[in-house]
């Protein structure tokens, strides 16, 4: 596969690791942040959209206390998070606006991607801030979450960030060029592996099961987020985030770092898991109109083109979408439970706020969530 898809690629994920963000230990790298940022800046610019996810909060919180090694408490894991997420974001703020770009904090757990309805809030929110042009910045949230902090990393959020978004691209930063076929550290004849399908069973091999002091993810997790990533139809690039402009060259296409690539593209992935993969709670039977319009052109279903609700179902659960003669003409993720789908089904998206006192989307079903049933 080229990497000029990199060049191509209209939405990213960019994670950076604890070890570069804290100069490995010694406090925020302030100067390789702003680096980092003036890229993403001129990727911007060029009218890519960017979530930014970002590891250290643990790390500078134990700088910022005078703790020279990782402690094994959990309780002190999670204050250091608290102390260190503060200065991180405060830094990250403060070198985004050199550009004059705003940015959010967002904080997750792997809570929020498993329950429906709070990966759609999760996912809603992100797209606003993108649309707003403010560059979401995640973490994960280390103060609350005891099992990501004594076992997990930041490379698995930023791959489940990816499929929540439909990223075209997701960029890991290491402190290494990228995957080796053994590991360099030891092995002064390790070769970086340029180029492999992300589901290639003969990485696992090399990926090898080293850890750093600061964070808790090697290169196997950043593998096993490339194979998550992919299953969403993102390639990824694993690269050194020391090499210069290094941003700027993954997405000019240039050989860089290690590419893992997905087999499918992001759209079709999706499609795929929705026709397949999910249970359906309900039905939702269309008008003449709206099974027109779905059928020829695979729009996204808004409230007044449905006249009856089946079945009970919440926000974010699959639904079938019958015509008048009750053939499913599609199946999708459904923005509204059955309660509120009765009480706004053939209404116009302006009478939503009005009936329900609140419009969480303007469509019932949003396209991008919605598969046609052949």
């Amino acid at each position: 596969m080229d990497r000029q898809i990199f060049n191509n690629a209209k939405r990213l994920v960019i994670k950076v690791g604890s070890a570069l963000l804290t100069n490995d230990g010694a406090g925020i790298d302030r100067q390789a942040i702003d680096a980092w940022v003036e890229q993403i800046a001129k990727l911007l610019s060029e009218g890519k959209e960017v979530v930014l996810v970002s590891s250290g909060a643990v790390a500078e919180g134990l700088a910022r206390l005078g703790i020279g090694s990782r402690p094994q408490s959990i309780h002190m894991l999670q204050s250091a998070a608290a102390v260190g997420q503060m200065g991180l974001i405060q830094t990250y703020e403060t070198s985004f606006r050199r550009f004059e770009r705003q940015t959010a904090q967002i904080l997750l757990d792997h809570d929020d991607m498993a329950n429906r309805e709070r990966y759609l809030n999760a996912r809603g929110v992100m797209q606003t801030l993108m649309d707003l042009n403010v560059v979401p910045i995640v973490n994960e949230n280390d103060t609350v979450v005891t099992d990501e902090i004594r076992f997990g990393d930041n490379d698995r959020l930023a791959a489940l960030v990816a499929n929540l978004i439909d990223a075209d691209a997701l960029i890991i930063l290491t402190d290494k060029d990228g995957m080796y076929d053994a590991n360099p550290d030891i092995d002064s004849n390790a070769k970086l592996i340029s180029q492999a399908h992300a589901s290639d069973s003969s990485l696992d091999t090399q990926a090898g099961t080293s850890n750093g002091a600061l964070g808790r993810g090697g290169m196997q997790t950043k593998l096993e987020a490339a194979r998550l990533a992919s299953r969403s139809g993102c390639n990824t690039v694993i690269a050194g985030g020391r090499n210069q402009n290094i941003l700027m060259r993954i997405c000019s296409g240039e050989t860089v770092g290690s590419f893992l690539s997905a087999n499918k593209t992001p759209i079709a992935a999706r499609k795929q898991w929705l026709a397949g993969q999910l249970q359906v709670k309900g039905a939702l039977v269309l008008d003449e109109g709206a099974s027109r319009v779905l059928r020829q052109q695979g729009s996204s279903l808004l409230a007044v083109g449905v006249t009856a609700v089946k079945g009970r179902f919440t926000r974010g659960e699959l639904v079938s979408c019958e015509d008048s003669s009750g053939i499913e003409v599609a199946r999708g993720l459904v923005n509204y439970n059955s309660d509120e789908t009765q009480l706004i089904q053939g209404k116009s998206t302006e009478e939503i706020i009005t009936i329900l006192g609140y419009c969480e989307d303007d469509e019932l079903i949003h396209r991008d969530n919605l598969v046609l049933v052949k």
